[in-house]
């Protein structure tokens, strides 16, 4: 797959509009969801692919055909994440839109065949007190968290995407994890 994106990359450099669709074809999907899990925003979600789409195109002079390309374009999208989230905490009020439940199937961490009301009511308790604990991440531990855990991303290639050693980014997601978990503890007991 690398060889196939670099090669559409470096196409798409030249000026080949069918190459750049078929690498927005194959990340849009990819930065939505990142996105998504990132700001619970759909909106926000759809206006970060798009920006960073416009970032990838504008940019592939730039692109260090030795880098993967998906830790490139996972960089741009993370970076363009965390500049919301830096905004939203600058002009954040009591009055901000609660999120929907679109996308809550990524919270869906306890597998359930218990379909009565009460399993599912207990079952979307749940699931909305990990989104809370998630949201209330620092910001330097919920990038790395969510890349791990919701996208699957190795130690070595988290450190790619957000430019840092691999060693920073094993205590980040060490100290993510241990603040989700304390934060869940606490809540439960209230």
């Amino acid at each position: 797959m690398n060889f196939v994106e670099t090669r559409l990359a470096k196409l798409a450099r030249n000026g080949d509009r069918r190459a750049f669709a078929e690498l927005v074809d194959l990340y849009k999907d990819k930065i939505y969801h990142l996105a998504y899990r990132m700001l619970h925003n759909a909106q926000e979600a759809e206006d970060v692919v798009q920006e960073t789409f416009l970032r990838v195109y504008t940019n592939l002079n730039r692109y260090d055909d030795n880098l993967k390309f998906s830790t490139w374009i996972y960089r741009i999208g993370t970076n363009l994440c965390i500049d919301r989230l830096r905004k939203r905490r600058a002009s954040y009020s009591l009055d901000a839109e609660v999120s929907d439940s679109e996308g809550a199937d990524w919270y869906s961490l306890l597998p359930s065949d218990d379909r009565t009301p009460e399993g599912e009511l207990i079952l979307s308790e749940t699931q909305e007190q990990v989104r809370r604990a998630v949201d209330a991440l620092p910001e330097k531990y919920k990038s790395a968290v969510i890349l791990r855990y919701m996208h699957d991303m190795s130690l070595q290639e988290i450190a790619e995407v957000l430019d840092m050693p691999v060693t920073t980014v094993k205590t980040r997601v060490h100290r993510g994890r241990e603040y989700l978990r304390e934060k869940l503890e606490r809540d439960s007991l209230l």
